[in-house]
């Protein structure tokens, strides 16, 4: 389980770093058509994935359930979920683009709920509403200034978070056997499958990235796809998906403090109370499921 929490920690780190390398490489001037950068992101890293289980080794054949599961979470993950953002993010204000992909983990709670048939609890629920009004306080500045984003980047952020909840819930209720680097090389490659047909509905033309866009893209392959992606499958085989989709109340924070880092950008009353707020969210996720593991032991044992 400690490999959980570790994994966990990586994609909390790494993502939260990959909304600016997104908007680096699809910029207005960057050369990167937006599915084209998608694409060949996806499809380089899932081959690079495949590739390495081969030379280790590792069973590569899935069986038709498991091609059926990977292909379909990995549609809903990358083609869906990633391409919309990476699409909006050509409009639209990373602030703002956090502040809508920071509902991903409702979508996820809720749709737990329809499928099972049963309320969230109350902590469940308030942790969430604590996490989306977390990444708002974070978002306030930029928010109040005025954000850039027209009508179509609203609802494709809106659809973008759905999606990346559907395809983790899709993932996290039929497991496969596979290694993980063969889980995620073949949802990368379904996910490239998806792109390919935008760049094609969208009739992008041939790519030609400046050296910064090349840079961020190099970036999200090995860092945001081969690293950070295989370790969200492994979250998903061993946490609930409440916990799982938390990475999108943490990523804000990490970016911010990169910021700061990086680029000295300042660290405010906002900021503070927007990271006390999030991180209150996880703690209310870690703590309703060690109740609900203390619930299930005391089932069994009076059973």
């Amino acid at each position: 389980m400690s490999s959980a929490y570790l994994h966990l920690g990586i994609v909390y780190l790494v993502w939260g770093s990959t909304y600016l390398a997104i908007r680096v490489a699809v910029r207005e001037g960057s050369g990167f058509p937006p599915f084209s950068m998608g694409a060949s992101r996806v499809i380089l890293a899932g081959l690079l994935l495949l590739g390495w289980a081969a030379l280790s080794r590792k069973r590569v054949r899935p069986t038709r359930r498991e091609l059926v599961v990977l292909a379909g979470s990995g549609f809903l993950l990358w083609s869906v979920g990633n391409g919309l953002v990476i699409w909006a993010e050509q409009r639209a204000d990373s602030a703002l683009a956090a502040l809508m992909i920071g509902t991903t983990p409702i979508w996820a709670v809720l749709m737990e709920a329809a499928l099972d048939r049963r309320r969230p609890s109350p902590l469940l629920l308030a942790g969430l509403l604590s996490g989306l009004l977390g990444i708002g306080l974070l978002s306030a500045p930029v928010l109040a200034g005025g954000v850039r984003a027209d009508v179509m980047s609203v609802v494709a952020l809106v659809l973008a978070a759905a999606a990346w909840a559907l395809g983790s819930v899709l993932q996290n209720r039929h497991p496969v056997d596979l290694p993980l680097r063969v889980s995620s090389g073949y949802q990368h490659l379904a996910g490239g499958v998806g792109f390919l047909a935008l760049m094609l509905l969208m009739r992008e033309p041939l790519p030609s990235p400046q050296p910064q866009a090349l840079a961020a893209w190099g970036y999200l392959v090995v860092f945001g796809s081969i690293i950070a992606f295989t370790s969200y499958v492994s979250i998903l085989r061993t946490l609930p998906v409440s916990i799982a989709t938390s990475t999108s109340f943490v990523n804000p924070i990490i970016a911010v403090i990169l910021g700061a880092a990086l680029l000295q950008e300042p660290i405010t009353p906002w900021t503070v109370s927007g990271a006390v707020m999030v991180l209150l969210a996880v703690a209310g996720a870690f703590r309703d499921r060690q109740l609900q593991r203390r619930r299930l032991r005391s089932q069994g044992e009076a059973g």
